[in-house]
């Protein structure tokens, strides 16, 4: 399981914006990010070096990764799967890392944050098709219905994620049934219905060097 030893906040910092790493704080006036909104480090206010093109594709293949909660060796893993794959490599990259389960689990709104979602995965409280799956990076299927187990629906953590869940926005390639604590995915998103702001082309001319 992917383990960022780094704050989550510094690494927002880093990247210059919020990534929404510890879910509902990010909402309020605790985030760190909003009192200290510059690069960490000693020089972090006076940092106003020009990006090389190189800079820029690595920053967002670091900001990347570190929305989705994905270490460096895994990353380049689903990059290599997404460039054997027909279709525009950017996008199958994407794909893959919606496609996981830990994802689909934040998506849904089971869990506040992706990190908080990869652990209820690894403490083995989400089904997948009645089935408990344990493994974050699992890829999730058109059909496939993930749930909270049934002994898990009154853990308290997972019941203020989806109060606060429950009025924002969800996915439109995904149901969410909060009363039963379960969704199903409907379809594969295209590029437009994935909401991550990043731009992959980077990324991809990054790893095409």
């Amino acid at each position: 399981m992917a383990t960022f030893h780094e704050t989550k906040c510094r690494l927002c910092r880093r990247e210059g914006e919020k990534l929404f790493l510890k879910g509902a704080r990010c909402f309020t006036e605790k985030c760190a990010f909003e009192r200290r909104g510059y690069a960490p480090g000693e020089h972090g206010k006076d940092r106003r070096s020009k990006e090389t093109s190189y800079g820029l594709q690595l920053r967002m293949k670091q900001k990347t990764r570190r929305i989705y909660g994905i270490l460096e060796r895994q990353f380049r893993n689903y990059f290599a799967k997404a460039e054997s794959q027909k279709g525009v490599t950017g996008e199958n990259l994407l794909l893959m890392l919606e496609r996981r389960l830990d994802n689909i689990v934040f998506r849904m709104g089971f869990g506040s944050s992706r990190a908080a979602a990869r652990r209820m995965v690894g403490h083995r409280h989400i089904q997948v098709n009645g089935r408990i799956v344990d493994i974050p990076s699992f890829q999730v299927k058109v059909g496939d219905e993930i749930s909270v187990k049934p002994g898990s629906r009154s853990n308290p953590y997972i019941l203020g994620s989806v109060e606060q869940s429950k009025g924002r926005d969800s996915m439109s390639w995904i149901s969410v049934d909060f009363e039963k604590f379960s969704g199903r995915i409907l379809e594969y998103p295209t590029r437009g219905l994935i909401p991550t702001k990043v731009s992959e082309q980077l990324i991809v001319e990054l790893y095409s060097k």
